[in-house]
């Protein structure tokens, strides 16, 4: 294969993304203002063959070499084929992880290529999630609730947002529908798979103690309707009727339960119902 001339070109060879790699070489690269520099970013290096094929792409080249890989003997024979070629090239990983193995001890017996990519991509997915989630907390985005993993519905103080958010920083999109005393409920929820819809309740007497110590800790009137028995079980009564009506939701009480406890169940009935892992991090 033959190449244009270039002034000056850099391989990167990585067996993740290379992302790492590439943004401290253009880091160094600062210090080097106005030079033509070529950078070629080779992902997924995995193989002795893919070294060879590109190390001989470098040489036609005359590139500088720089690498990331975990495996020892793909690092031998970049070393290998560069002192053959002639060409320079610097192993940004391999020395991190000698003094890594002297100082912590040995690593796993076979070093994970792609590591940081994995890591990065559960890290992304979470935030991902989080995002999601903030925006359609308490029914306040509905044009694409399809996209939600989990949609939480129940009557005020039923714990939906605090589920949510904790859902989410375990990886999960959740949207969560406020359940409005005669109000129907949006046309959006029942266009998503109903498989993802959970219905959340409560008894009267911890929903209202609840309510009570909300609105004393605004300065409001803690004895108004919001918190009254009689508004609170035609609340309950109405959340029971619209859970009755679709008894594809599966209903979770959530009466002096740990906000952990009802996660964990949720997330397996909907990743069992999904066909899905446990942790959508995984």
């Amino acid at each position: 294969m033959t190449f244009p001339p270039s002034p000056s070109t850099i391989y990167i060879l990585s067996d993740g993304t290379g992302e790492t790699a590439s943004a401290m070489t253009r880091a160094a690269l600062v210090q080097h203002p106005g030079q033509d520099v070529q950078i070629v970013r080779c992902k997924n290096v995995r193989s002795e063959e893919q070294v060879e094929a590109l190390m001989t792409e470098a040489f036609e080249r005359k590139a500088l070499i720089v690498y990331t890989l975990v495996s020892p003997s793909l690092q031998k024979t970049i070393c290998a084929a560069a002192s053959a070629k002639g060409l320079k090239a610097v192993d940004l990983l391999g020395p991190l992880l000698k003094e890594l193995n002297d100082y912590l001890g040995p690593a796993q017996d076979s070093p994970t290529a792609g590591l940081l990519r994995t890591v990065d991509e559960k890290y992304f997915k979470r935030i991902e999630a989080i995002e999601f989630t903030v925006k359609h907390d308490d029914g306040k985005l509905l044009t694409d609730l399809d996209r939600a993993d989990i949609i939480l519905v129940g009557i005020s103080r039923t714990s939906k947002t605090p589920l949510s958010i904790y859902l989410s920083h375990k990886g999960w999109k959740v949207a969560n529908i406020p359940l409005v005393l005669n109000t129907p409920l949006p046309e959006e929820l029942f266009a998503v798979d109903q498989r993802k819809v959970v219905g959340l309740i409560i008894d009267s007497d911890s929903l209202i103690r609840i309510r009570r110590k909300r609105l004393e800790k605004f300065g409001q009137d803690a004895g108004s309707e919001y918190a009254s028995l009689a508004h609170v079980q035609k609340e309950i009564e109405y959340a029971l009727g619209l859970f009755r009506k679709n008894k594809r939701w599966p209903v979770f009480d959530v009466t002096d339960r740990a906000l952990e406890e009802t996660a964990a169940e949720i997330i397996r009935l909907v990743a069992t119902r999904m066909n899905l892992p446990h942790s959508v991090l995984l």
